[in-house]
């Protein structure tokens, strides 16, 4: 018999400690070679621990709610061979001993497991899928596809939370109760009291008359889908758009380094995107944007999104950025001050394209209308270089053939 330690991931530089959200397993139960464990969340991201091998679970050394630090023990697998075959149910046992017949169908089953998401195999273990053909084993990633949200939806219902209820005497029906603020809340909290005691922070507005995006997607769209397996949506413009405009004025590509008393000039395109989650807003970053063309964008917004939502980001897909994108319009949100995302200089909010009465060439037409607001740091950024940064998005969105010349 012989045991393996289940251990913290090694945290990030930045993050010195971590909470223990939720154990998948309890002690006793038989577990497979990378099945998920425990999750473990930091001020940034939840982190997955994998189980190191196939086994037993002989103890859970740290419980759900625990903090913990890097590389520390959190339980240990027995990998005993005999222990395993008791656990073992006959048919298991029987599909163990034909492993070898079937193994070019395992390789596929095998394949196939590893695409699904991390909370998609949470519902559908390896050991439940059955050597079938192909259109079985496709019905299986649907429904686990397709129960990725509402699961990870309970799985921060789960979350260890300290509730204390609180009654009236003189009123029965008026009570309150409190929870502990998650690490990730907290984390957002300080983020934001600290741009926004730290900063010299102003906003300007513009709006744009969206129809000419509008009438290119629809010119389009069809085709783009067709031809890059992506819908053209309207974040690859607004993306486009801010990186043409941070080319043109370096300074909100920029950031402040007080300890240095420097200013560190970005010669990349680095640009965040904000997503709401059930825990919080995170961004994930979109690397490189000048390299990248609109389905790229598509394809890796939508990639970032879903994992948002998963709770499967990686610490490196969300630090970093110089500047970020946040999109109040999906909740119907007509106009904001979005608040700046340290040690960035600026962001930019957009909002919901409402029809509205506007002039064009001296007449009162309806125009789909979308204001646009770019909160930034007055330390860095003039009041003249943000207004004509703003308008620069303006004049691409409203022009948008301007992306493909660059002018």
């Amino acid at each position: 018999m012989s045991t393996i330690e289940i251990l913290v991931p090694d945290l990030p530089e930045s993050v010195t400690d971590a909470t223990v959200v939720n154990w998948y397993k309890k002690v006793g139960d038989y577990i497979q070679r990378d099945e998920i464990l425990v999750e473990i969340e930091t001020d940034k991201v939840i982190l997955e621990v994998p189980s190191p091998n196939s086994g037993v679970l002989e103890s859970i050394l740290e419980e759900e709610g625990k903090i913990v630090i890097s590389r520390q023990l959190l339980g240990r697998i027995c990998i005993d061979e005999k222990n395993i075959q008791d656990i073992l149910t006959p048919n298991e046992k029987d599909e163990k001993n034909v492993n070898v017949v079937v193994s070019s169908t395992k390789e596929e089953i095998n394949e196939i497991y590893s695409a699904l998401s991390p909370s998609a195999r949470r519902h559908k273990q390896f050991k439940d899928i059955e050597p079938l053909h192909t259109d079985t084993m496709s019905s299986i990633i649907e429904e686990n596809q397709s129960q990725t949200f509402s699961h990870q939806e309970t799985i921060y219902k789960k979350e260890p939370q300290h509730v204390v209820k609180i009654s009236s005497s003189s009123d029965p029906n008026r009570n309150v109760h409190r929870i502990s603020m998650n690490r990730f809340r907290k984390r957002i909290a300080e983020r934001l009291l600290h741009a926004k005691n730290n900063m010299a922070m102003l906003t300007t507005f513009n709006e744009v008359n969206m129809q000419p995006i509008i009438n290119f997607r629809k010119k389009y769209g069809d085709m783009f889908e067709k031809r890059h397996n992506i819908r053209l949506g309207f974040m690859s413009f607004y993306v486009k758009a801010v990186m043409e405009a941070l080319r043109r004025y370096p300074d909100v590509n920029a950031a402040i380094d007080m300890d240095k008393e420097e200013i560190i000039y970005y010669e990349y395109f680095d640009i965040s995107i904000a997503v709401s989650t059930t825990r919080g807003l995170v961004t994930p970053v979109l690397r490189n944007v000048e390299s990248l063309n609109f389905a790229t964008i598509e394809k890796q917004i939508k990639d970032l999104a879903l994992k948002s939502r998963e709770g499967t980001l990686k610490v490196e897909e969300i630090i970093g950025g110089n500047f970020t994108i946040t999109n109040g319009g999906v909740f119907g949100s007509l106009m904001s001050t979005p608040i700046i995302n340290p040690p960035q200089t600026a962001i930019l909010g957009m909002h919901a394209i409402v029809d509205r009465p506007v002039a064009v060439d001296g007449q009162i037409v309806i125009c789909p209308m979308m204001y646009l607001a770019l909160s930034y740091d007055h330390r860095l950024i003039d009041g003249k270089e943000s207004v004509s940064f703003l308008l620069t998005i303006k004049e691409i969105l409203e022009d948008p053939i301007r992306l493909l010349l660059e002018v």
